[in-house]
């Protein structure tokens, strides 16, 4: 790298030595997970009895109100790709929309969607109405109408603000539908809710205007935003990994994906915080049942995150050989914690210290739902560099193409990850984690883009419930499918879990 280059880099305010760093990243790539197999139910997964689910859901209702709880939601994700489909139908002729299958699916039903009432509204103001325009197969005004500035500009908004699900005359948002979840399970010390979205600069006033109204409606809510941190945007290179550079000489940089939101993880002040994306949202008379497994996974690591508190408060006396015993077999069976190869040769003091490290870690217990064929990241045992596994969320990027036993680990996994965490963030003492420490450096991703026209290559951090909470003390549980509902397409919110009573 040249002068001028580290010239830019530094007067863009970016550190030169990170940025050194990922430019190296981008040369050597990021090295695949080394994969064991994948965990299942028994092994690795822990699956809820009837009676273990109402004793942690129980244990969580009365104990709540001690801790601080947050609801940690990544919302800064554009509804752009919601539309894909439609936005490449403004560039096609207008008869597609009677033979293409997605299409013929939306104009069909488009009046089950939660934001027809407003399209209709939208369409009146420059001429006719929806129905009439439907007549007309004034398909391409009707899309323009909805995705476009000449309308409703839901192609340019964010997916938390856009009408999700209907109530009769009305409608709601996910940020609506995150509220009524929220005052459902996520209500902690002082009876208050706390919500936190994590939002993009340009969309936090119309953000912060519609949380206002809603609030409205809601007692003892506290809501607060954050911004993906621009000191954690990354270096894009182009197909030579040279610094990629706009129009005007100046160097890209760009987000670095939701792994930089372990940077406003590590900001919030809770003991627990429930992390669950925008989109993954259903209506009022379907929320009963991800209410009972929120609350389930809350209890479960309340549970759990007391036996560590008792052992550690162990740990920091003098304890005996069998006392010991206890722990380990608490740390293995309970925790699904494998140790390292060495560890039964380690003097007595040294074990002990090893197990106290052990302990003294974030917790975060992860629901995963039973493999459909959809798209995303998986549980897994990853080998580690002393001989030990550990469980981790896996990504199919992460996963060596061109060996057997990640690959026969991937063609048997039964489960899939649908972004349900419940975390622990603080210790023992009170104190919180600092969350930057616990990430995998080696476990990011390189991807390949487009700028203006031209191919580049960027950089992601390791994702947030990837590598960024790779060294986590992780429980795996099994929830019911009917708890993951995300919106991918806009025609996912004609499935029944979107739709109404």
């Amino acid at each position: 790298m040249n002068q001028e280059v580290k010239d830019k880099i530094t007067q863009s305010g970016k550190n030169l030595n990170t940025i050194e760093e990922q430019l190296r990243r981008f040369e050597s790539g990021f090295p695949y997970l080394p994969i064991q197999r994948a965990a299942t139910v028994e092994d690795g997964i822990i699956k809820l009895s009837d009676d273990s689910m109402e004793h942690f859901i129980s244990f969580y209702e009365k104990r709540a109100l001690d801790y601080e709880i947050c609801k940690f939601v990544p919302a800064s994700g554009a509804a752009s790709r919601m539309f894909k489909n439609l936005f490449a139908f403004l560039d096609e002729d207008a008869s597609k929309a009677e033979t293409d299958e997605f299409l013929i699916k939306f104009f069909t039903n488009i009046n089950k969607f939660a934001f027809a009432p407003s399209l209709d509204k939208a369409l009146k103001a420059h001429g006719s109405g929806l129905q009439e325009s439907l007549q007309n197969k004034d398909y391409h005004r009707i899309v323009k109408v909805l995705l476009t500035e000449e309308g409703l500009n839901y192609g340019q908004q964010p997916k938390g603000l856009l009408e999700f699900h209907k109530y009769g005359d009305k409608a709601k948002t996910p940020v609506a539908e995150h509220f009524t979840e929220g005052e459902n399970y996520a209500k902690g010390k002082d009876n208050k809710v706390r919500l936190h979205f994590t939002v993009s600069p340009e969309h936090q006033k119309a953000f912060q205007e519609h949380v206002d109204k809603i609030n409205k409606g809601f007692a003892n809510f506290e809501i607060t935003f954050s911004q993906q941190k621009p000191e954690t945007d990354t270096i894009a290179v182009d197909m030579n990994n040279q610094p990629f550079y706009e129009s005007d000489g100046t160097i890209l940089f760009r987000p670095a994906g939701h792994g930089a939101l372990i940077e406003n993880l590590n900001d919030l002040d809770a003991n627990i915080v429930f992390i669950k994306n925008i989109d993954n949202v259903v209506p009022d008379h379907l929320k009963s049942e991800t209410i009972r497994y929120k609350k389930a996974l809350g209890g479960l690591l309340m549970n759990v995150q007391l036996k560590i508190f008792s052992y550690q408060n162990q740990l920091e006396r003098t304890i005996n050989e069998l006392e010991l015993i206890e722990i380990e077999n608490f740390a293995k069976k309970e925790l699904n914690i494998i140790f390292k190869n060495d560890y039964d040769d380690l003097p007595f003091a040294e074990k002990v210290g090893y197990v106290e490290y052990l302990l003294h870690r974030p917790i975060r217990v992860c629901g995963m739902v039973p493999n459909t064929g959809e798209p995303g990241g998986g549980p897994f045992w990853v080998s580690e560099s002393d001989g030990s596994l550990s469980l981790q969320i896996a990504e199919t990027s992460q996963i060596d193409p061109n060996d057997p036993t990640a690959q026969q680990a991937l063609q048997s996994a039964t489960h899939f990850n649908p972004v349900d965490v419940v975390c622990g963030l603080k210790d023992l003492h009170g104190r919180k984690f600092d969350l930057l420490k616990y990430i995998d450096p080696e476990t990011g991703f390189i991807t390949e883009k487009s700028k203006d026209g031209k191919a580049l290559k960027a950089q992601e951090l390791p994702g947030l419930w990837n590598g960024a909470m790779s060294n986590w003390i992780t429980l795996f549980v099994e929830v019911p499918l009917v708890t993951f509902n995300p919106v991918k397409t806009v025609n996912d919110l004609l499935r029944k879990e979107h739709q109404g009573v």
